[in-house]
């Protein structure tokens, strides 16, 4: 590893087979965005099995998770920022109130129905099954450190981010 000047550590081309000693030159674009195309798509494959979708899934746990029901624009616009596009969450409890999952009560706020608890805890059981495959041989300890650095890299490149 080459030490460039201040201490800051020269950055390698991204390679998958790189051996622990030369990680630190990795980019850490390459390395997160390969965990989340590969976290992602391991979930959505075992929940498509069970004919549901990680936004349904996410719908399901908002509504649920509340102290107040939230309204059909208040599930949108929260969760948008982590969907696929501007107008996916719509579409998700559009899907969901068909299915009778979700209901609407008269001050058009949204709630489980009996079918959308059996289908959020039948989801949960699978995603709590699935966590421990991905977290197989990483202690809780070693995944808050991961965290941690993940979040500082955000806040450090959010805080110099130019317009």
């Amino acid at each position: 590893m080459e030490q460039l000047t201040g201490g800051i550590t020269d950055q390698a081309p991204a390679d998958p087979t790189v051996t622990d000693d030369m990680l630190a030159t990795q980019p850490i674009g390459y390395w997160n965005g390969l965990a989340h195309t590969v976290v992602t798509r391991h979930l959505r494959d075992a929940m498509a099995k069970i004919d549901v979708t990680q936004p349904q899934y996410w719908v399901l746990n908002h509504v649920n998770g509340g102290t107040a029901s939230p309204t059909r624009e208040e599930v949108v616009t929260q969760l948008t920022p982590l969907a696929d596009g501007e107008h996916e969450m719509a579409r998700v409890v559009d899907q969901l109130l068909h299915r009778g999952w979700l209901g609407l009560d008269a001050e058009q706020h949204l709630h489980l129905t009996d079918l959308g608890e059996a289908a959020r805890a039948r989801v949960r059981e699978l995603v709590t099954e699935l966590r421990s495959v991905i977290h197989q041989g990483i202690s809780d300890e070693e995944y808050v450190a991961a965290l941690k650095v993940l979040r500082k890299m955000v806040a450090n490149a959010a805080d110099r981010r130019t317009d």
